[in-house]
């Protein structure tokens, strides 16, 4: 009889309190790997593992030096005055900080990734090792390693290309991915952008393909609350989306003072006019607070919507939410959702202000537009599919040991 298929993932986190926006993707795809049959064993490289019940957890054996270099991290921001180190949005260099790291972690936190990944690929024999978005030079010579010992496929997963790569360099919370980096390590690279696989084989990859973003639709699902907000937009700060947000949610709120726009989230450095700021919105209660809003923003960052068919998470999560949906605009979008049908998409403030309130005055054909929206999350664009589509792309078969 067939053994169930088994998977080793590499997770950069596991941990939500971290707030990487690709964790709470990740726990989504990994419940649609366990609802397909998949014994799933997950490792973090920061923070601590935290179990579920879809998938089995082990140690992260770098757990202290992970947590001691962002303390260094957050204490220069402090003393610059900021919460963050940043980055330029244009083909930042590698600083001296960064090059100390990279060569810190070379000695001393590779070799233990190194040890942990042989012991628990020989305890649990996965028929795969899958690395969601662990910073790719920090394991660099490993994925050789495992290969020729246990003859086993080595996969990465970049949740955030196009702006992990080296002309974008990450977001200011974390490294510049692929700098000191070797794509060629691993069988295949996937990645969340059509539009980055050009760069990502020239980077050096092998073979590339896209697993795009989805929805969990019993968690993402439209909530029994009050509309309390008239335009609402959540997100992880404005890095490369300050215009938009100027455009869509600055201008809009001075132009359209009748109008209630509320912000969820931190580090918004841009115009945002007067919006109210709400801060954190945990994630228990995210599709909640997307349910209260009567105009749900999706504000894509300049890479992702520039470069054709670069899926966010956020525009599956408000679709399956039912909501309705103003976007700016991003290329490929019509891959995924139909412009004019399933949401909107403005080209300036003064479109998003009648966009905005065309859809306040008229509640039923808001609800009509998020109802379509979710019809297609559920359709094509649910964890179940993308967690199918990823080990059809492996070579392994759901449910099925090969």
């Amino acid at each position: 009889m067939a053994r169930t298929t088994k998977i080793l993932a590499v997770a950069s986190a596991v941990d939500l309190d971290f707030r990487y926006g690709c964790t709470p993707a990740w726990w989504q795809l990994w419940k649609g790997m366990y609802e397909a049959g998949v014994d799933l064993l997950v490792t973090p490289y920061r923070g601590r593992p935290v179990e579920s019940p879809w998938w089995r957890v082990a140690p992260n054996p770098t757990y202290r030096e992970g947590e001691s270099y962002q303390a260094v991290r957050d204490a220069l921001a402090r003393v610059k005055g900021d919460r963050f180190l940043r980055r330029d949005e244009s083909h930042p260099d590698e600083s001296g900080l960064d090059r100390v790291a990279r060569e810190t972690i070379r000695r001393w936190v590779t070799p233990r990734w190194k040890r942990h990944l042989e012991r628990l690929v020989e305890n649990e024999k996965p028929d795969a090792i899958v690395v969601f978005t662990v910073p790719m030079a920090h394991l660099r010579g490993i994925p050789d390693v495992l290969r020729a010992r246990f003859g086993i496929p080595i996969v990465f997963y970049d949740g955030d290309v196009p702006m992990s790569l080296p002309e974008f360099g990450g977001m200011d919370t974390g490294f510049n991915p692929y700098h000191g980096a070797d794509p060629w390590e691993y069988d295949l690279v996937l990645s969340n952008s059509e539009g980055g696989i050009p760069r990502l084989l020239e980077l050096g990859a092998r073979r590339a393909d896209a697993l795009y973003w989805g929805a969990d639709p019993e968690f993402f699902s439209p909530q029994p609350v009050d509309k309390d907000v008239d335009v609402f937009f959540y997100g992880y700060g404005d890095k490369f989306r300050r215009d938009w947000m100027k455009a869509m949610v600055g201008e809009p709120s001075r132009l359209a003072p009748e109008l209630d726009f509320a912000l969820g989230g931190l580090d918004f450095q841009g115009d945002t006019g007067a919006a109210r700021t709400l801060g954190d919105v945990p994630f228990n209660v995210f599709a909640r607070a997307i349910s209260a809003a009567r105009v749900n923003l999706n504000i894509t960052r300049r890479p992702h919507a520039t470069v054709a068919g670069s899926s966010t998470a956020r525009p599956f999560e408000l679709a399956s939410s039912g909501a309705a949906i103003i976007s700016n605009p991003h290329e490929g979008i019509e891959r995924w959702f139909e412009p004019g049908r399933e949401l909107v998409v403005v080209e300036s403030a003064e479109d998003a202000v009648s966009a905005y309130r065309e859809l306040v005055a008229d509640p039923a054909q808001a609800e009509e537009m998020g109802r379509r929206a979710r019809e297609r999350v559920l359709d094509e664009h649910t964890y179940a599919h993308r967690a199918r589509r990823l080990l059809e792309l492996v070579g392994l078969e759901a449910g099925v040991g090969v």
